[in-house]
């Protein structure tokens, strides 16, 4: 289903965000944050978790996947939005549920263990602000999502129940 079909949105406003430097901003700072974050789980991170006790080792490899795949719906999502600004994908495709974020896929930090890194703490905050401010940006972008309607839509819900529970006539 595309989001034109379902939640209409204003192309200007979304044209207007993709070529602003704004975006570029967010784009290089997101793009910077994957790379900051994979070498250090490749280098310093990886060694650091050498050390660490076995409660800590399981913090630190819990929390690294959380992170980890919060940044690749980070930089699909700045990706999905390049290739609009290329005019290599249209704002309707871009709004597809495949596409876009939502504040219950990630910005979970879990519980770190006291011995965890800090380094690995600093990059799990800056990917949680960034993966949050992201996700107002969608919203703003292309509105509420069609999964979300059904559940808040107090009318839809009415319609659910009645539809449920048919009265006889």
């Amino acid at each position: 289903m595309r989001a034109s079909d379902d939640v209409p949105f204003n192309t200007d406003s979304a044209w207007s965000f993709v070529h602003s430097e704004v975006f570029g901003r967010t784009f290089r700072e997101g793009m910077l944050l994957v790379e900051q974050t994979a070498n250090y789980l490749d280098g310093p991170g990886r060694e650091s978790s050498k050390s660490l006790s076995r409660s800590a080792a399981l913090s630190y490899a819990s929390a690294s996947m959380r992170l980890t795949t919060q940044l690749m719906q980070i930089a699909s999502w700045l990706l999905v939005l390049r290739a609009v600004r290329e005019g290599d994908m249209t704002f309707a495709d871009a709004g597809e549920d495949k596409y876009r974020v939502s504040p219950r896929d990630g910005g979970e930090s879990g519980s770190l263990d006291a011995e965890v890194p800090s380094t690995l703490a600093s990059l799990i905050d800056a990917s949680n602000q960034l993966y949050h401010r992201i996700v107002r940006l969608d919203l703003e972008l292309f509105g509420v999502q069609k999964s979300e309607i059904g559940a808040t839509d107090a009318v839809a819900q009415q319609r659910a129940l009645f539809a449920a529970f048919p009265t006889k006539q």
